[in-house]
């Protein structure tokens, strides 16, 4: 059994007027580099056997903290970054109304399989992001790792997970903290989830 735990990253500066990132390559905050730190104290007493990231600076700040802590070495993968939002990047949801009303509002009713115009599906996420997770659990079996990662990623593989729809995945968990934690069990019996959005303590 592996057990793999998902921390979203600390707050970015798009957070207040919450833009969507997705891959745009966004810092943290002053606020979200105290967020790291936290899950980094967390991390040096998790027992923790590897940390992997997404590539993206606000996944990698985040982790690094954390893989130091709990001295092991950084791994990026780069199948662990977030959902690209196409044209949906950097905005607002009002912008997105405004500027593709239509697509917005098929995303809205069905945002895994309606993606934003020119963005990834949530299909695809998943498609590439469950191979890395089954590798980072065939190199840690009964391991205990820390993967650093993204909001919608996180829901999109809880989703997948406990074989709930992926449309619904913003309806039933709509917001994921920032380095909130994730935890899944990884089993040849099956997987399951332990716990989501807890706070690293």
């Amino acid at each position: 059994m592996t057990t793999i735990f998902i921390a979203r990253h600390g707050e970015t500066v798009w957070h207040a007027e919450n833009r969507y990132a997705g891959v745009s390559d966004i810092p943290l905050t002053e606020h979200g580099l105290e967020q790291a730190r936290a899950l980094a104290a967390w991390a040096g007493n998790a027992n923790l056997d590897a940390v992997y990231s997404s590539p993206l600076q606000r996944a990698t700040t985040t982790a690094s903290s954390s893989a130091e802590a709990a001295g092991v070495h950084l791994s990026i993968d780069s199948r662990l970054i977030e959902i690209d939002w196409g044209q949906g990047e950097g905005l607002t949801r009002s912008e997105m109304a405004a500027a593709f009303p239509a697509a917005y509002e098929s995303f809205v009713a069905n945002p895994a399989s309606s993606p934003l115009p020119d963005g990834e599906s949530g299909q695809a996420a998943i498609e590439r992001v469950m191979p890395a997770l089954d590798e980072i659990v065939a190199r840690h079996p009964g391991g205990r790792v820390l993967v650093v990662g993204h909001s919608t990623l996180t829901r999109l593989v809880i989703a997948t997970v406990t074989g709930m729809d992926l449309d619904r995945y913003r309806s039933t968990m709509p917001h994921v903290g920032n380095c909130t934690l994730t935890i899944l069990r990884f089993s040849s019996t099956g997987n399951a989830l332990l716990g989501f959005n807890i706070s690293a303590k």
